[in-house]
């Protein structure tokens, strides 16, 4: 097989060709810049000095081209550049997955009041096949592979939603996430002398990744219409931790609660269940895991879920291959370390 990354010096992009070098059934890489005009050669090892060993030609982007010498093309740019790219893939069904947020939402205007920039006609925003690799079978065609906040609430939120335990009206999401999210491009919160010691929350009920929550939260439960969802930033590299509160029905209790994670993830290979002690971090690190715990405090009547992923691998390059695997019926775990990088 052979596959295409545009946009590969990102964070995302960057560990996800490292996913894909390891991967055994992929064959060939091939790496195309996502800017049309590039005045001079560019080389994978000019833009990420981690790879000074390989000489590997960063292409200009030609849609005929890139289908032409590729099975799979893997989009890890930023938002508004595929919206403009999508139709010819889409036209033609060739594989696509996709890592940035615009082929997730199916509103063309929640699009573009949430990314505030200009929304893919809703005719191939309908064709993308939103790709939460735990639950969406995706087949070959374009994937929008999903969030990383997204990712780790709705896997916390998905026994409670789909065997309707909880008031949908009472989910409060409160998630944090490591440096690395905010990708490489420097900012004022992204200076060390500023994050280190510090937790600063930020984009409170802007976050993007809002929409894409409760789009698929209503796919599971048509009652859900909102959620209170609050982002912080910590100084840690990489790491998503979502601690989320909701309100159980009447009679709800801790065994059902059990019973309902048990279904939903006991056969699952990448969601894991800490029944003693709570999830860490550090426990999902360079993995594609997400570990989840819950509790049911009787006094406040809350229950807690807590979620954690790794945000460049579950909540972007990981699941991303695991998308890969779905769509091509091979293994899930293919290219994909089964062992987090802990301690």
């Amino acid at each position: 097989m052979n596959a295409a990354i545009i946009g590969v010096t990102g964070y995302s992009g960057t560990v996800l060709y490292q996913l894909l070098s390891q991967h055994p059934v992929v064959e060939n890489i091939h790496l195309y810049g996502h800017q049309k005009d590039v005045a001079k050669p560019r080389f994978l090892n000019d833009e990420v000095e981690a790879f000074c060993d390989r000489r590997i030609l960063i292409e200009p982007y030609d849609v005929r081209k890139t289908m032409a010498e590729n099975d799979v093309v893997f989009f890890a740019t930023p938002a508004g550049v595929t919206s403009k790219l999508a139709k010819p893939y889409l036209e033609t069904g060739f594989p696509v997955i996709d890592l940035s947020g615009d082929m997730r939402l199916k509103d063309p205007a929640a699009y573009e009041k949430w990314y505030h920039k200009d929304a893919a006609p809703a005719a191939e925003l309908a064709q993308a096949q939103y790709g939460l690799a735990d639950f969406n079978a995706v087949q070959k065609g374009y994937v929008a592979n999903p969030g990383c906040y997204a990712t780790a609430t709705l896997l916390g939120l998905a026994p409670l939603i789909k065997q309707h335990l909880i008031d949908p009206d009472s989910i409060i999401v409160d998630a944090k996430s490591g440096l690395s999210g905010a990708g490489k491009k420097l900012t004022t919160s992204s200076h060390f002398a500023w994050i280190n010691e510090n937790s600063q929350p930020y984009k409170v009920n802007q976050h993007q990744h809002i929409p894409e929550i409760i789009q698929q939260l209503q796919v599971w439960d048509q009652n859900v219409k909102a959620l209170q969802f609050t982002t912080t930033l910590i100084p840690v590299t990489r790491g998503i931790m979502a601690s989320i509160y909701a309100k159980p029905l009447p009679g709800v209790d801790e065994i059902q609660l059990d019973k309902a994670f048990e279904e939903c993830y006991g056969k699952r290979r990448f969601v894991r269940l800490i029944k003693n002690g709570w999830p860490s971090i550090k426990e999902v690190s360079h993995s594609n895991f997400c570990d989840l715990g819950w509790a049911l405090d009787p006094n406040s009547h809350t229950i807690l879920v807590v979620s954690v992923i790794d945000n460049l691998m579950k909540g972007a390059a990981g699941q991303a291959v695991q998308n890969l695997n779905h769509m091509f019926e091979l293994d899930e775990t293919l290219g994909l370390p089964m062992i987090p990088s802990w301690p």
